[in-house]
């Protein structure tokens, strides 16, 4: 599977795929337009092995709900990613059995390298 789960009114992704020039059969996925699935939720875990890994501890509801203070499990993690879209860190880049999350330089370089 080729596909990038990214926002599209996000600067750093808009950034970061142009960088990419994912080709053509590459599914780019909006997640405010297109929520992610339980089973897409899946498939991003049984790749990273962490809910966490896959949450954004940046998004502003973590902040609001005062998220920060609390002890969070995986399933806590798992439902809060399911519940919103601007849980999901950040760009999520799926390369066959591979998963590049977030937008760290170092992420970015590998994926990179992938395509």
């Amino acid at each position: 599977m080729k596909k990038i789960y990214h926002l599209s009114t996000c600067d750093t992704c808009k950034r970061i795929l142009k960088e990419l020039n994912p080709p053509a059969d590459y599914t780019l996925q909006d997640i405010k337009k297109n929520p992610v699935t339980q089973d897409e939720l899946q498939e991003m875990y049984d790749r990273s092995q962490s809910y966490e890994a896959l949450f954004s501890k940046r998004a502003q509801l973590y902040k609001k709900r005062g998220l920060k203070t609390q002890k969070l499990t995986e399933e806590d993690y798992k439902n809060l990613l399911l519940e919103h879209y601007t849980f999901l860190k950040r760009p999520v880049i799926l390369i066959n059995d591979q998963i590049f999350i977030g937008n760290a330089q170092k992420t970015v370089e590998a994926a990179k390298n992938e395509l």
